[in-house]
């Protein structure tokens, strides 16, 4: 009976491996050369890297969770669904008024200044959410300079004597993300106001068209797409924040899985949570792709002329002023002279043993994610650029749409079968050599690395495609006629010529890890402090200054991005 049995299993492993074996084959062709093969394995691995916390999640959110659902939708969702529905619409509408109106006037107009907001009308994006929420915070709250100005004028006693907004509020999230997440549509409308300089914005000028109805009739309407674009990379950006809106008390669909996770020991909850936050990535995504198809234009050249502009005088000038000045102000001018005040008044509380280890800490992660990201990334290009299959094509974006998962949504799917491989790997130190060596993964912080990986690989494998696209195929020909093999053509030829977009690919991995707090803050080991949770440990205590210098950190790494982007950013429309 048990040779039966051990039979019948035998058999049946067999067919698994076979139909496993039927299944790779479908990407992996088996007469391929060793090289495409390790190409279409380093695939495999990659795309089920990504894909493996996505099903993780499903199997947590639809499997024995007991009456968990039921609770959720009751309490928890109508709730955080509604918040994070106005968060969201207020942040997209606020964004994108704030930055097609701006990237219209620097475009198109001349006026006092407009120089100086090319490039500096990006420093937002040097400083994340949540410390520009702290900064607002330390600002207008009671104790702040603002209220306290105002007491002081007015001779005012108490906060009963006269009326002030409150900043913790869904309409202070609004306001304060919107600030710092508008140069996502500045960017992408600049660019296309750009490309139709050439095209209908000259002829319509030639018709006598004036600067407002040349914008209502025929920029806005061509620009939507772009539009629609930079509006949703900031609603992503506003869907993926936990920091801020914890810190005003608005309880988002993000928030709701860090409570339910953390606070209510409730992993389960907090997977079915995270499957309602992929349904709206999912749907913004399709509400991208869609406003890409519908709207699109073509021009017959890949040079752009200098653009005719407005010349702008009197109240007008001041008004395009005041336009482009405000976002600034608001969005980096002010929060970065809190985090300076702060640093100055309390430097003796900020440079410490803390802040030293948290700093290590991050400098170490986001030098080797950048480093992972980038090796993956350029592989993962050049071997999509060598193969003209549509399938590896296909397969290999796939592997990219990390980018759009947030990053609490990838914790609570890493976490599973990231926690199982530990188990695995310390039950098998323990019996094959005695040693005890517990959870090495998440408490080397490799769970976090293995999530940056997947979150920011998109922005590697896009640097490595953008600069092969730049390498003509000729090179690698004459190469390849020289006896040179596509390993020694890789290593020759494409890596000294995509060295600068390597870099930059790499640069803006670098930087995000130190910006980066969702996935950070849930999957961190204990007592692991990077400079991001530093900064929230402190918010979270109501003593922000203390991390000032950690946020100030921040600040600056992010500025270095932003200067190379500001100086990049409209120079390729003109070569």
């Amino acid at each position: 009976m048990s040779e039966t049995a051990n039979a019948t299993k035998t058999s049946g492993a067999r067919r698994l491996l076979v139909e496993a074996r039927h299944h790779v084959n479908l990407i992996v062709p088996p007469h391929a050369g060793v090289g495409a093969r390790l190409g279409y394995w380093l695939l495999l691995l990659v795309l089920l890297l990504v894909i493996a916390p996505v099903l993780s999640l499903l199997v947590i959110a639809f499997g024995d969770a007991g009456d968990v659902w039921p609770h959720l939708m009751s309490t928890v969702l109508p709730r955080s669904v509604v918040t994070t529905f106005w968060l969201m619409l207020g942040v997209g509408g606020l964004t994108s008024l704030l930055g097609v109106s701006s990237a219209w006037l620097v475009t198109m107009c001349r006026f006092p200044g407009r120089g100086l907001f090319l490039w500096a009308l990006l420093l937002p994006l040097a400083i994340p959410t949540y410390i520009v929420a702290y900064t607002a915070v330390d600002l207008l709250d009671y104790s702040g300079p603002a209220q306290t100005l105002i007491r002081w004028l007015f001779g005012f006693k108490s906060a009963r004597d006269y009326w002030f907004p409150e900043v913790r509020s869904l309409p202070g999230s609004i306001l304060v993300m919107s600030f710092v997440l508008y140069p996502y549509v500045f960017l992408t409308t600049r660019a296309t106001f750009l490309m139709q300089s050439a095209c209908a914005l000259d002829v319509a000028r030639t018709l006598g068209a004036g600067p407002v109805r040349l914008f209502f009739a025929v920029a806005l309407p061509l620009a939507r797409p772009a539009i629609v674009v930079g509006v949703t990379l900031a609603m992503m950006e506003c869907l993926n924040d936990i920091g801020a809106v914890e810190f005003f008390g608005v309880k988002t669909l993000t928030f709701s899985v860090y409570d339910t996770w953390l606070n209510r020991a409730s992993l389960a909850g907090a997977a079915q949570i995270s499957t309602v936050m992929l349904v709206v990535v999912l749907l913004l995504l399709w509400l991208e792709r869609r406003g890409r198809r519908e709207q699109r234009f073509a021009t017959t050249t890949r040079r752009y002329q200098s653009l005719p502009s407005f010349r702008l005088r009197g109240w007008r000038a001041v008004a395009a002023f005041l336009v482009c000045f405000l976002p600034i102000l608001l969005g980096f001018v002010l929060p970065a002279s809190v985090l300076m005040r702060s640093v100055l008044f309390h430097w003796r509380d900020n440079i410490n043993g803390d802040f030293l280890a948290a700093a290590g800490n991050s400098l170490l992660l986001a030098s080797v994610a950048a480093l992972l990201t980038a090796s993956l990334g350029t592989a993962l290009a050049y071997f999509a650029r060598s193969q003209k299959s549509a399938l590896v094509k296909a397969v290999t974006r796939l592997s990219s749409i990390g980018y759009a998962v947030p990053g609490t949504v990838l914790a609570v799917g890493i976490l599973i079968p990231v926690a199982r491989l530990d188990n695995l790997i310390a039950s098998s130190m323990k019996e094959w050599f005695g040693i005890a060596s517990g959870l090495i993964l998440i408490s080397s912080g490799a769970a976090m690395l293995y999530a940056y990986c997947v979150r920011f690989m998109a922005m590697s494998y896009g640097a490595g495609e953008t600069g092969l696209q730049r390498v003509s195929p000729n090179l690698e020909a004459a190469a390849r006629t020289l006896g040179r093999t596509p390993w020694q053509t890789l290593v020759e030829i494409d890596l000294p010529m995509i060295r600068p977009a390597l870099m930059s690919g790499a640069l803006l991995v670098f930087v995000d890890v130190m910006k980066e707090l969702p996935a950070t803050i849930l999957l961190r080991p204990f007592n692991f402090d990077t400079l991001a949770t530093l900064v929230y440990g402190q918010a979270s205590l109501e003593a922000f200054e203390k991390g000032a210098l950690a946020a100030l950190t921040i600040v600056m790494v992010g500025i270095v991005p932003v200067i190379l982007l500001s100086r990049t950013s409209g120079r390729s429309m003109h070569e």
